[in-house]
């Protein structure tokens, strides 16, 4: 039962873009079209998962036992970063429409601080590893599921009679200020 309250609040409660506002570069700049906004929630998935795992084991096993746990920020950073030119490579030669559709955005996961922001947690709400994997898939999939949520709705602006002042940036931050809201209603749901 714990795990799956972790995965609702992850998901829709603590939403990592919608209610605790981290990641918002990628969630404005890839969600154009509902193609990339896969291709980038799934890149992203793939490095906040196994950046939970390395981070997690590194806390654990090498920090803390060697007293030096403030040097956290640091080193997360530099395993997301080694993460993400994994993805990097990976992309490059699986999928090179996609690699190339996500352009500057695909490095810039490094700085997304959503992947840090989820690593950090896990040390912080003390989750087991098994916790601490199942919450950075479960925030993952919230971080896709706005992406994908808002990609669809801006797909759909492109086709609206929307006025000429709103057209652009202020249509799709007063659209991401309302999704915000929708899953910001969820918050009744778990404490």
């Amino acid at each position: 039962m714990e795990y799956i309250l972790i995965i609702i609040a992850a998901i829709f409660v603590n939403n990592v873009v919608l209610a605790q506002f981290l990641g918002i570069c990628p969630f404005i700049g890839v969600s154009n079209k509902i193609e990339t906004s896969m291709g980038m929630a799934g890149a992203v998935t793939f490095v906040i998962v196994l950046a939970t795992i390395v981070t997690f084991l590194l806390q654990h096993y090498v920090l803390n036992p060697l007293g030096i746990a403030y040097m956290q920020t640091i080193v997360f950073i530099l395993v997301i970063a080694a993460l993400v030119q994994m993805v990097e490579i990976i992309l490059k030669k699986l999928s090179p429409v996609l690699y190339q559709a996500l352009g500057i955005f695909l490095p810039l996961i490094t700085t997304n601080c959503a992947v840090l922001g989820v690593a950090i947690l896990v040390i912080k709400k003390n989750y087991n590893l098994l916790e601490g994997v199942v919450f950075g898939a479960a925030t993952a999939i919230g971080f896709g599921l706005a992406l994908i949520i808002m990609a669809g709705i801006r797909e759909q602006l492109a086709l609206a009679n929307v006025p000429k002042g709103m057209r652009g940036v202020p249509i799709v931050l007063l659209t991401a200020g309302i999704l915000a809201l929708a899953f910001m209603g969820f918050a009744g749901i778990v404490k």
